[in-house]
């Protein structure tokens, strides 16, 4: 049986699929057909009398229509897929294959997708119950009109049904013509994984002044002990996702303490180990089985539960817009500014090794976290040798980086970002060699040594004042 997190990861992984949604719709088509069809033969046409504006149809119109429809649909569809594949291709060489992800989840292009499809399929089915009679006069009711060769029928409810899902479709593509280019416009793509980011900040780390129970506590005093048991893997691969809750239930159940070394996004190896749990003599192989099938693995990293692949994707976006071939540093001053905000989310909250505890304040559950030194090098670290080499991005990360520094308190933090900003000044020295380049690096620079110092605030900073514009 399948644990509850690969049941989570299976879900994920279909419902960022090209094919869950259209085929739902699709499925969707042949009951909505068999309703229709049923609906015509039950109650007939006779009600079409009392409405002027419509009319009855003839099988061979009502076949015309159904086909014209169906042909449409199709052609429509496969003319959608690729504009999909073509816009998919773009964002993938322009902002980075990683960002595949992003646009197979666009719940844009399935439902479109899937209308076309929907609505091919529903004609078809309700095409094959028209039935020609051999003649029919023109003031006999079709449902009634019986000739040597059977029954003419045509499902005139259905049809109307049919005409509704084709203007439906038409307001989906003119829909669709405006939303893949806003998809894989950069502001967009940029502004969407800093969402991502930021919700994924808050789910993953609580807040230091949040509600009791919810509070997280740092590991510190909680080594492992040398006789631990260790959890180790029977995969290869990147973990997807991990369940917190069910290992911190068996931990209560069992009188026992967990350790996670591994978090969502780690890459691991067969007999690696994932996990260590003590005291060894009250841990069985059951217990052992219960605490590894926490953890789901993939041959790939993805969004969820992953702050640092999130963090990646800006910094790849980042340091693609700064490469020499692309050279847009008002791309990569974008993905500083929402790391610059996520770095101030995170620094609101607890980012340290997190002990969950039972009721009785036993520790039960050690999870590895991410900690604000760590961010600043994934995200800020891994753009600094592309912003180190342009004026523009150089000074856009050092505005970003004062910014984050006049928005947190701890000192730590403050001190990770000086560092971060003396090593991109440092870099960029051997690179940047316009005659006020090196002065007004220098500026950024002491500007954020003094924030970090407190003798100043950003209002009293006198270059790129509005940038901080209610931000102090």
């Amino acid at each position: 049986m399948l644990s509850r997190v690969a049941l989570l990861k299976s879900w994920e992984d279909i419902r960022s699929s090209y094919w869950f949604i259209p085929t739902l719709m699709a499925l969707g088509a042949i009951v909505l057909s068999v309703v229709a069809v049923w609906v015509d033969t039950t109650v007939g046409a006779d009600w079409l009398a009392s409405v002027p504006w419509l009319y009855e149809n003839r099988p061979a119109g009502a076949r015309d229509l159904l086909s014209t429809i169906a042909g449409s649909m199709i052609t429509v569809a496969g003319v959608t897929f690729s504009i999909t594949v073509a816009a998919v291709a773009y964002a993938a060489s322009q902002f980075g294959p990683r960002l595949l992800t992003n646009f197979m989840g666009d719940r844009g292009n399935q439902v479109t997708l899937g209308v076309f499809i929907a609505t091919f399929l529903y004609c078809l089915l309700v095409l094959r119950t028209i039935r020609d009679g051999a003649e029919v006069s023109a003031g006999t009711p079709l449902e009634t009109a019986t000739t040597s060769a059977g029954t003419a029928f045509v499902p005139h409810s259905a049809i109307l049904v049919a005409l509704a899902l084709a203007i439906l479709s038409v307001g989906v593509f003119i829909y669709y013509i405006h939303h893949v280019p806003q998809s894989i416009h950069v502001s967009n793509v940029i502004a969407a994984v800093g969402h991502d980011l930021i919700e994924e900040i808050h789910r993953a780390f609580p807040a230091k002044d949040g509600p009791a129970g919810t509070q997280a506590h740092p590991a510190a005093g909680d080594p492992t002990p040398p006789d631990a048991v260790p959890i180790e893997t029977h995969r290869t691969g990147y973990v997807q996702r991990l369940d917190e809750d069910g290992p911190a239930e068996i931990a209560r159940e069992q009188d026992i303490v967990v350790r996670f070394l591994l978090r969502p996004g780690d890459f691991a190896r067969e007999g690696q180990p994932l996990a260590y749990a003590w005291p060894r003599a009250r841990i069985t192989d059951d217990t052992v089985d219960r605490l590894r099938a926490a953890f789901a693995f993939g041959s790939r990293r993805t969004h969820a539960q992953d702050v640092v692949f999130l963090v990646n994707e800006l910094a790849e976006i980042a340091a693609r817009a700064l490469s020499t071939g692309v050279n847009d540093p008002f791309t990569a001053g974008s993905c500083m500014d929402w790391l610059g905000a996520a770095g101030t989310e995170l620094a609101a909250r607890s980012a340290h090794d997190i002990v969950r505890r039972d009721a009785s304040g036993a520790a039960r559950l050690i999870v590895r976290s991410l900690v604000f030194d760590e961010f600043l090098d994934e995200g800020f670290g891994r753009v600094r040798p592309y912003a180190a080499r342009d004026i523009n991005a150089c000074s856009h990360q050092l505005e970003a980086l004062a910014g984050l520094a006049a928005q947190i308190e701890d000192a730590g933090h403050r001190g990770a970002l000086l560092r971060e900003a003396r090593a991109l000044a440092a870099e960029s020295e051997a690179h940047l060699t316009g005659p006020e380049d090196a002065a007004r690096v220098r500026e950024r620079l002491d500007g954020i040594e003094r924030l970090v110092a407190g003798s100043v605030t950003v209002s009293g900073l006198a270059w790129e004042r509005r940038w901080f514009l209610g931000r102090a």
